[in-house]
């Protein structure tokens, strides 16, 4: 094809997610039909992000600031903490702009298929932040699943005792959903999660 360097770039960009080998093919020929406008700039963020960017110690966001610009400001609501799986999730929320509180970011959810046990799950600085005091609700945003049911009855147990509230938030239909296109337990969390109107 092109070399050794064409493939090895070729490989590694197919290690993205949504990208398989074609998809992979057809980026490296963008970038390479370019390098002084693409693939330069694209490896110098590449880089710059990867000597930059770290893990929050606090909450677990992804900065590169420690703590993150979320934990930070000071217009959050720290009596309110939001746990999700993973830093996609927290992206989700910002993006969505639902949430005015803090975070946590679990790195995962308890998983007997996958080996995922509770010491593996990021729990201490969640802990610590509690027991600093002032948090009063966590809000469980993990996936509706059996891993992220189980991770969030297993959290309840954790959390309960030290005296903050906890709640989960809602599943169901989503917004422009039609009942015909829901799977099963979608429809039947929507139906148990009814409201009056």
């Amino acid at each position: 094809m092109g070399g050794p360097e064409v493939e090895r770039l070729i490989a590694l960009l197919a290690r993205l997610p949504g990208l398989g080998p074609r998809s992979a093919q057809r980026a490296a020929l963008r970038l390479l039909a370019q390098p002084e406008a693409r693939m330069m700039p694209l490896a110098a963020a590449i880089a710059e992000a990867a000597a930059a960017v770290h893990p929050c110690r606090s909450c677990g966001n992804l900065d590169s600031r420690d703590p993150c610009s979320i934990c930070s400001d000071p217009r959050r609501d720290r009596a309110l903490v939001c746990v999700v799986e993973g830093v996609g999730d927290l992206w989700a929320m910002e993006r969505a702009s639902v949430h005015h509180g803090l975070y946590h970011v679990l790195g995962g959810t308890l998983s007997a298929l996958a080996g995922t046990r509770p010491e593996d799950l990021n729990l201490g600085p969640l802990l610590e932040r509690i027991g600093a005091g002032g948090v009063k609700e966590v809000i469980l945003a993990l996936g509706a699943t059996v891993d992220g049911a189980t991770t969030a009855h297993w959290l309840t147990e954790q959390l309960k005792p030290l005296g903050v509230s906890v709640s989960r938030v809602g599943h169901g239909m989503p917004m422009g959903g039609t009942l015909d296109t829901l799977d099963d337990g979608t429809l039947a969390a929507a139906l148990r999660a009814r409201r009056p109107f």
